[in-house]
């Protein structure tokens, strides 16, 4: 099911991942402008606060989608690159998440006063950039490239979700057992 929501079974190379980023961006920008229309002449003055603009309606929606375009360019794009989005994006969310709390617990380690990261989360941002737009892209006729549900393997067998998940695990991990 996910695989259709957030395109983790398809692939993009890196031009159409790079225009689609720019359309993506041009796409939103026209949307906030859109917000921004919508929200300045029917709120009062006095009631323009950043949490007020934050929770109306428009707001939110175009937050869920713009969340879930860039989950699906970048599943897409790391589809390409050969890894598995499975296992790529929820640790690149975990590591943004515990550098956002080392960041609060310990502001030394912070960019800067206002700053919700470290140098560390910085950095992993941007080689994960650099990787999404400059990697080249993978093999698409790669017999293990796991688009189909049961391949047979080396011995003949086929494999069931289990060892399918075991060989994702196997890839991530750099491991070279990945079929039992």
């Amino acid at each position: 099911m996910l695989g259709f929501l957030f395109g983790f079974n398809a692939r993009l190379g890196r031009m159409h991942y790079f225009l689609a980023t720019i359309g993506l961006a041009v796409v939103m920008t026209a949307i906030c402008f859109a917000i921004a229309f919508y929200v300045l002449p029917n709120v009062p003055r006095a009631m323009l606060s950043r949490a007020a603009l934050m929770t109306a309606w428009p707001t939110i929606a175009a937050m869920v989608f713009f969340g879930w375009a860039t989950l699906t360019l970048q599943a897409m794009r790391i589809r390409d690159i050969g890894w598995d989005p499975v296992c790529v994006i929820p640790a690149w969310i975990a590591l943004v998440i515990v550098d956002n709390v080392v960041a609060g617990r310990i502001p030394a380690w912070s960019l800067g006063h206002d700053h919700q990261g470290t140098a560390v989360g910085a950095l992993v941002n941007f080689v994960l950039f650099l990787a999404l737009m400059f990697w080249p892209g993978g093999d698409y006729e790669s017999p293990d490239s796991g688009h189909a549900p049961s391949q047979p393997d080396r011995s003949g067998q086929k494999r069931d979700a289990a060892s399918l998940t075991e060989a994702r695990i196997a890839r991530a991990m750099g491991t070279s057992a990945a079929f039992r």
